[in-house]
């Protein structure tokens, strides 16, 4: 159904009352009041008019959806076409051209809460755990087996004499250079054992939040836990769990949002982007309403201006379904639309509590996981560091992970790049030192998590990479000469602070 303004008026008033019960956690000052009406087509009046406040109005709206539809937003679901109809009428209020675009994918919803219970030795009771998306549905208590081999359980070896008609428990893991070692391919191998269920556990400090992967059908419930948990359970001689997954599993229609500022080069597109879906299990206002909000407000602001190159936001739907709604996006342009992308640009989490500034390492100078993106994509990195720079910020890199949606984008040769705040990774004490936080904590707790609310947010983070995001956006629709030798326009130059010298990495 679609969003009448009516409920896009219900939607703001919801909005209205979640800012207000959060009051108390932000520092958040009001924009100019010129900012409604005047052009802001330099950086310092674009940045002027990027107003936390408003950012968190916008997270407000999704909060307030997410209640009114079971607290999620997952692609799919109502919760999630109302995020969709929010952000449409508020871009198209503002003046640009929005589109919607369909996609069919293979949906995962859980219809009950997800249950892992210690039923014997005492003490009874529940256990921390995530359900793994695309789970199959069971009710099942029984004892639990680890494999006789490898306790990662990746080859079928593994498994030889496992207990039948016992939940597995395996560690995650396992992966070498002929063998990816999927938690679908340790459930199957479980599956196959005999087993009635599986219980994976992390490999490393934190929750393990886990995807079976859209192909995955078989009735078969999977969950994860820590590390620390996985341990205990193991060594725990004469343990009966009790496990239910209640899950539906089809193929349902959802969208991305597309929305275009044409430029003055119709030629020369500059892309930036963030998903708009959330997990099953919460209302995903940090992951990704945090990147989702920046977008929203950056394209009030940018409404007036008359770029040099068309700028083009996007809101991807079903991202936390294995990336399918910017892959479907990529895949399906035709060569000439997809050579007009200059560049792209990704917002994934830019808000965590615990966070870093993180920054897509282009140039693979850290030399960790995936090598560099496609040539353009060190620049925009820079392009990043200068403005962390400009306010006396420090920032690290972060690897290319294929975990978000510049993936489709890299893969068809488009220049990329982005900032990231964490998610379920571990803040060091070498982090905690400059960025502040706590160490030993995962960068953003409630990662995949039903306490992804309003509240889990932090106010520094979230202000200084949304104008962060309008920094990049801007400067690259006025010039991309530093990707692809695109003149800029007129005597357009970003901003630097001679004060502080560029960082390399």
């Amino acid at each position: 159904m679609r969003l009448r303004t009516t409920r896009v008026a219900a939607v703001i008033a919801s909005a209205a009352l979640v800012a207000a019960a959060g009051a108390s956690t932000t520092t958040a000052t009001a924009a100019s009041p010129a900012c409604a009406t005047r052009v802001n087509n330099n950086i310092p009046l674009l940045l002027e008019c990027m107003d936390l406040a408003g950012v968190r109005e916008h997270q407000a709206a999704l909060q307030a959806i997410a209640d009114a539809n079971g607290s999620t937003r997952v692609s799919g679901s109502p919760g999630y076409n109302a995020s969709v109809d929010y952000v449409e009428a508020r871009v198209k209020a503002a003046g640009w051209k929005v589109t919607r675009q369909a996609f069919d994918f293979q949906t995962f919803i859980s219809l009950s809460p997800s249950v892992l219970e210690r039923v014997a030795p005492p003490p009874a009771g529940p256990l921390e755990h995530v359900i793994m998306s695309y789970s199959g549905s069971g009710d099942v208590t029984a004892a639990i087996s680890t494999p006789s081999g490898a306790v990662t359980g990746c080859d079928a070896s593994d498994w030889a004499g496992f207990s039948a008609g016992t939940i597995a428990l395996v560690q995650r893991g396992g992966s070498t250079a002929t063998l990816t070692c999927t938690f679908a391919l340790k459930a199957e191998n479980a599956r196959a054992a005999g087993a009635v269920g599986i219980v994976i556990y992390n490999n490393a400090a934190g929750p393990l939040n886990g995807t079976l992967g859209a192909t995955y059908t078989a009735d078969f419930p999977a969950v994860g836990i820590t590390q620390a948990l996985g341990l205990e359970l193991a060594a725990t001689p004469g343990l009966l769990l009790h496990l239910k997954t209640d899950t539906l599993r089809g193929i349902a229609t959802t969208y991305n949002v597309l929305a275009e500022l044409p430029g003055k080069n119709t030629k020369n597109v500059v892309m930036t982007g963030a998903h708009l879906d959330s997990v099953n299990a919460g209302p995903g206002i940090n992951d990704n309403g945090s990147g989702s909000a920046a977008l929203v407000e950056l394209a009030e602001n940018l409404s007036k201006v008359k770029p040099q190159n068309t700028i083009r936001l996007a809101w991807w739907g079903a991202e936390e379904s294995n990336l399918v709604g910017s892959t479907y996006y990529v895949n399906t342009l035709p060569q000439a639309e997809l050579d007009r992308i200059a560049l792209y640009l990704n917002f994934d989490m830019i808000g965590s509590p615990n966070h870093v500034f993180f920054i897509y390492d282009g140039d693979d100078s850290d030399g960790v996981g995936a090598g560099p993106g496609p040539a353009g994509s060190a620049q925009i990195e820079k392009t990043f560091e200068a403005y962390f720079t400009s306010r006396g910020l420090s920032f690290k890199g972060t690897d290319f992970s294929g975990r978000s949606d510049y993936g489709a984008f890299i893969a068809n040769g488009v220049p990329s790049g982005g900032l990231f705040t964490g998610a379920e990774g571990i803040k060091t004490p070498e982090e905690a030192a400059i960025w502040g936080g706590t160490a030993g904590q995962a960068y953003d707790p409630c990662y995949h998590q039903a306490c992804d609310t309003y509240a889990n947010n932090n106010d520094t983070a979230l202000a200084e990479n949304s104008d962060a995001v309008a920094y990049a956006t801007l400067s690259y629709g006025m010039s991309t000469n530093l990707i692809n030798g695109t003149k800029s326009k007129g005597n357009f130059r970003p901003p630097v602070d001679k004060d502080h010298v560029l960082a390399t990495s």
